[in-house]
């Protein structure tokens, strides 16, 4: 085994939820996923493509009605002036996890110099790792419980010696979201330094702001055809579909061709009943995401003030995701923290410490909820499960 795979840290977030394995009293709100489950007619149109027997291998890139299908969903999000995009510049991925995978896996070798934005989900920077990459974090910054980049830090961070930069916007866990702005300046730096911008998309539409779009600024929306510029998005939030394991990139079309040989050897292709069920929700969208994201932004208006008015608790309403990142004052290690709150609360929550590298002291006393709850009812109690805990303390 390799020692870099046997270096990598299990995940604290598992660690945590083992805690409250086998109990059934505990509210979970550690992990990126809605308690909801996928519409019946997405469920429907996987089981009628397995009925017609659609059991056997597709091409590596995926179903030609699913990339073009993305392609139009893509096209549809951009705002004016944007360059379509093409289904040649579509490879459908086994999630979108798998989709992050295998852009690094594209452009990184041994030895490369990687850039990433953090806190981030730890498996953006665990990625390139693997591939034997150095990896420099540039760390957000909590102004009064919201987060904010230094531009100057980032832009003096990504050299001509930086291969990848990555960037998740809307972020997880913070919520933090780029602006256009900020992403003209990125992408006009990273033109000048040959840097490949890897752009983490995918809570594009659970977006809260106002925008003539209805979602977050996308790289897409500036960006030429052939930027050296890779966009993972994923079915798995804004569709319900977290378990059924299917996403997208969109990537210059010249690099297509080679993204399907990478697919052929990681997984081959994503299954086609699944790629059957991608279609249909494209097709619905309307039918779901708009509720989904009106649902969300609701239980993030839900959940902000109550925490707000416990003490200790700092915080901002994020832009953008399904998370509330949140800091309790004189709490100082989050994994220590969150695993007392499963044991002594009943609460599951995500540690801050997950989402940085190197356990940074930025991170103390931060913790993650996710508010995608289907009962808003549950998200008050565990409000009054923390102040508890608190007091009790």
């Amino acid at each position: 085994m390799r020692q870099t795979v046997l270096n990598l840290q299990e995940s604290m977030i598992r660690q945590v939820a083992n805690a409250g394995l086998g109990r059934g009293d505990v509210l979970k709100f550690w992990f990126g996923e809605s308690d909801e489950a996928t519409p019946s007619f997405i469920r429907e149109a996987a089981i009628a493509s397995l009925q017609q027997g659609e059991t056997f291998y597709a091409h590596n890139l995926g179903l030609a009605e699913l990339r073009e299908a993305i392609a139009a969903y893509c096209s549809n999000l951009r705002c004016e002036g944007a360059a379509p995009v093409g289904a040649d510049r579509i490879a459908v991925t086994s999630g979108g996890v798998n989709a992050l995978m295998l852009a690094v896996q594209a452009v990184v070798d041994a030895g490369d110099e990687v850039v990433a934005v953090t806190p981030v989900w730890p498996n953006l920077t665990a990625q390139p790792v693997i591939m034997g990459a150095r990896v420099r974090c540039v760390s957000l910054q909590p102004v009064a419980g919201r987060w904010q980049l230094d531009m100057d830090e980032l832009l003096a961070a990504v050299t001509t010696r930086t291969q990848l930069l990555i960037v998740n916007s809307p972020n997880n866990p913070t919520g933090w979201t780029l602006s256009r702005a900020e992403q003209q300046v990125l992408l006009a730096h990273c033109r000048k330094t040959g840097t490949w911008i890897l752009a983490d998309e995918v809570y594009e539409r659970l977006y809260y702001e106002s925008s003539p779009n209805g979602c977050a600024p996308s790289f897409l929306d500036i960006a030429a055809p052939d930027d050296r510029l890779m966009v993972a998005h994923s079915f798995s939030k804004s569709f319900l579909m977290t378990g059924w394991r299917l996403g997208w990139l969109v990537l210059p079309a010249s690099a297509t061709t080679h993204m399907g040989k990478l697919i052929e050897f990681n997984t081959s292709c994503a299954p086609v009943f699944i790629q059957r069920a991608g279609v249909v929700a494209l097709q619905r969208t309307d039918e779901v995401t708009p509720q989904v994201v009106a649902h969300l932004k609701s239980c993030r208006d839900t959940l902000v003030p109550l925490l707000q008015a416990v003490p200790g608790v700092e915080l901002s309403p994020a832009p953008g995701g399904m998370y509330v990142f949140f800091r309790l004052a004189g709490q100082g290690d989050a994994f220590e923290t969150a695993k007392r709150l499963v044991i002594e609360a009943g609460l599951g929550l995500a540690p801050g410490d997950a989402f940085s590298v190197d356990r940074s002291p930025v991170m103390q006393g931060w913790l993650r909820w996710c508010f995608a709850s289907q009962d808003r009812a549950r998200l008050g109690e565990g409000v009054n499960r923390l102040r508890g805990w608190l007091a009790r303390r």
